[in-house]
């Protein structure tokens, strides 16, 4: 067959797939033929990260891609993309005029994996309990405008919100809102490595060697009861130490599919169709990368440079060097495509410009030049970010006002490090928690954000945000989340850099990969299935 790209176009609230060829397909035919799916994320147990799968632990996008498949929500991100809809409850909606009386009513006859029945009082300790451990990676913060969780027998659950939040039914759709079995869990402490026991769509065991997940297997759970589909009878992901490992299994045949993160390299190769057994899915995504800054570390403490590194820092010929077509520019937090976007870098800076900066470091009278290390991580993002860094070095030293170094360091030591301060300025990426801008802002900005950033904008955490989830009609949020855009241009706590693009890369017996990933670049294995070649 030829290789064919398939493009799903996004327009927020909605998402119409485009299917052609094999892979394409919606539908899947269930086989007990395991489906091997490789990723290069890495899952270690450490000592200051010991529960990576824990729900009320677990917040970056690996960790979430297992507990989407195993740990079961009230509420669910749809494969078409729009609102959440009920997954492990029958029916959820706000029950007054101020959204900030939310119920809802458990699917009858709802099991845990393991057979026994999932009660109001089990969803009420589950989320209960996140709030409780208050986990260092910030996570719960997701939950923490409840201010009660009332139940009334075995079905009804209703949340009393401390302030309206017309965004919580996507909130309870992420994993930290997940469902646990008491049984299994402790009330106030984390579990420890790599269990996990739900009522979501699979079951789950890892195989582990050295505190670190080789293979983990998604077996079909017989007891769920939910939203989606299951159309295999058995996933085994794989997880390799690079884009390169991961590109030589699909070529041997060692894997269905290739997920995050491959090489703009390796994507480039399989768009040319250089190979006619493996088909690429390009579809929409909400993913950004960004600069983090310890506004309190003395290098970057001054407003005026990290301005400068904001009227310095060309996106455009970094997008072009290092990934071409499979990125895009970004001038805010707020992907260009979501409701409320604006362009707030490029209205305060424009085109980068030495002079415009040099003014900004001189009427501070910052000494030049500055002398600063920028830090990335090595495994996590994929592999030309060490690349974007050398881009983005040379591109700051290249003006002559700042002496930039930069450091690698794998994920697992690096969260860590950048949650405790260490890291001056750090690169990190965003992979939303839902398709709303609040969620590009607030998790930055709000009380408890998970950057465990310094900054602090009362106006934004009282009044702007507050404002902006009033609003049922997110587009009437406008105003308030563009002023939120425009302070975080003028204070660059954070400096956005490029939004990019997501893609699948699987074997032409594969079908269902269109929709393998939604635009939160959420994994939903029950997608895939295995059927004939084309």
């Amino acid at each position: 067959m030829n290789r064919k790209t398939l493009v799903l176009p996004a327009v927020v609230g909605l998402l119409t797939p485009v299917l052609a060829a094999c892979g394409g397909s919606g539908s899947g035919s269930s086989s007990s033929d395991a489906i091997v799916v490789g990723t290069t994320d890495q899952f270690t147990a450490t000592k200051d990260a010991p529960a990576p799968v824990d729900p009320a632990y677990s917040y970056d996008v690996g960790g979430w891609n297992i507990l989407r498949q195993t740990v079961q929500t009230l509420m669910s991100q749809p494969k078409g993309e729009g609102d959440p809809v009920p997954d492990a409850a029958e029916s959820c909606s706000f029950t007054d005029s101020g959204s900030e009386r939310y119920a809802c009513k458990l699917r009858e006859g709802l099991k845990f994996s393991d057979g026994n029945a999932v009660t109001a009082e089990d969803v009420k300790w589950s989320i209960q309990r996140a709030l409780r451990i208050k986990a260092d990676t910030g996570v719960y913060a997701l939950l923490s405008n409840i201010d009660t969780i009332e139940t009334q027998g075995d079905r009804e659950v209703i949340f009393h919100l401390k302030t309206a939040d017309a965004t919580f039914p996507y909130k309870l759709s992420t994993p930290v809102a997940g469902l646990v079995n008491p049984k299994d869990y402790e009330k106030d402490k984390l579990r420890d490595g790599f269990d996990i026991d739900g009522s979501g769509p699979y079951t789950f065991k890892a195989d582990v060697k050295n505190d670190e997940i080789v293979s983990a297997t998604f077996t079909k759970n017989p007891n769920y009861k939910g939203s989606v589909k299951v159309n295999n009878e058995q996933v085994v992901m794989r997880s390799y130490k690079d884009a390169t490992a991961m590109g030589e299994a699909i070529d041997k045949g060692d894997i269905d599919v290739m997920t995050r993160t491959m090489s703009p390299s390796q994507i480039k190769k399989l768009d040319a169709g250089d190979d006619s057994n493996v088909d690429l899915v390009e579809m929409s995504g909400l993913e950004i990368r960004y600069l983090g800054f310890n506004t309190d570390a003395p290098t970057v403490k001054s407003k005026a440079v990290r301005q400068a590194m904001a009227q310095v820092i060309n996106r455009d010929e970094l997008v072009a060097k290092v990934y071409g077509s499979q990125a895009d520019p970004l001038y805010s937090l707020v992907p260009a495509s979501i409701t409320g976007h604006s362009n707030s870098f490029f209205n305060k800076y424009g085109d980068p410009s030495v002079s415009k900066a040099r003014n900004l470091l001189t009427a501070a009278n910052i000494t030049t030049p500055v002398k600063l290390t920028m830090h990335y991580t090595t495994d996590h993002y994929g592999p030309a970010t060490k690349q974007e860094f050398e881009v983005l070095k040379q591109q700051l030293n290249g003006s002559g006002l700042f002496d930039v170094s930069i450091e690698g360091t794998p994920w697992s030591a690096y969260q860590t490090n950048e949650r405790k301060g260490d890291y001056d300025v750090y690169g990190m990426g965003w992979f939303p928690d839902f398709p709303d801008a609040d969620n590009f802002l607030a998790p930055f900005l709000d009380k408890d954000n998970f950057l465990k950033s310094p900054y602090v904008n009362n106006r934004i955490i009282n009044t702007l945000i507050p404002e902006s989830r009033r609003e049922a009609d997110r587009a009437s949020a406008t105003s308030s989340l563009t002023e939120i855009q425009n302070d975080v241009a003028d204070d660059v706590p954070v400096l956005p850099l490029w939004q990019g693009k997501q893609f699948v890369a699987a074997r032409d017996d594969i079908t269902g990969v269109a929709y393998a990933l939604n635009s939160s670049a959420s994994l939903q294995l029950w997608e895939l299935g295995r059927g004939s070649s084309s």
